[in-house]
């Protein structure tokens, strides 16, 4: 019979650090941060009944591998990097560019109602497209079962438009690993045949929810609490 871990990583969509070319340099590049939000979290994280997760961010092998071990199956999905499907661009009625949110939502969040305990936001909502982000968290609500919490973390104006995206690896009850996720790079061939290498895109902050703005992308949710850090963001933990 395959283990807990092996039966898990199946279910995997999007790259770990090995599969998307992390080097030693970039690996040293980490920052080591507190997170008032996971340390919520821990109790949750040590039933010994075994939790539902989701983590929409940037696919961490850290964090399955913390999860996993913990008796807890762990679904992991990319939206960042799916968003940037050049398939979902179109135009609303006012030829505004936009990305078609029911195409996204028919490849991605593919999960049953109800099924997750737990889902990693991270700071997904702060560099998605627009047009994405409350069609995101109404699918996530339906996605969860009464109670669940999840965790998300807001950029203040301070931060601003420059700050680096972060993939979050949980390597302790209240410590996080911050990945500075770089630019993609797209490699394709001339029509000489010679291999042109281009910097494709890079992930940029997209906005700056205040904390009222905040509440309203929750409404539907049953509570929600913040917390301040020093580093120019909101963690913010909900109940579902």
């Amino acid at each position: 019979m395959p283990s807990v871990t092996q039966s898990v990583m199946k279910l995997f969509r999007g790259s770990t650090e090995a599969a998307s070319g992390e080097k030693p340099d970039q690996a040293k590049q980490r920052l080591t941060r507190r997170s008032s939000g996971l340390t919520e979290l821990a109790r949750v994280l040590k039933s010994e009944e075994p939790l539902c997760i989701l983590d929409i961010g940037s696919t961490s092998a850290a964090n399955i591998r913390y999860l996993t071990e913990r008796g807890h199956k762990i679904y992991s999905e990319d939206l960042l990097e799916a968003s940037t499907d050049p398939a979902l661009v179109t135009r609303n009625e006012q030829g505004e560019r936009v990305l078609d949110e029911k195409k996204f939502l028919a490849e991605n969040l593919l999960q049953g109602a109800g099924q997750f305990d737990l889902v990693f936001c991270w700071n997904l909502a702060d560099y998605l497209d627009e047009s994405l982000v409350k069609p995101v968290v109404a699918r996530l609500w339906t996605m969860t079962k009464p109670g669940a919490m999840l965790l998300a973390f807001f950029h203040t104006r301070e931060a601003g438009p420059d700050a680096p995206c972060y993939r979050y690896h949980i390597v302790g009850p209240d410590t996080l690993e911050m990945q500075p996720i770089g630019a993609r790079r797209d490699v394709r061939k001339g029509p000489t045949g010679a291999v042109h290498t281009a910097i494709q895109r890079s992930f940029r902050l997209q906005r700056v929810f205040n904390n009222r703005h905040i509440e309203n992308l929750f409404r539907d949710f049953s509570s929600i609490k913040f917390f301040l850090t020093r580093d120019n963001v909101r963690e913010v933990l909900v109940v579902r």
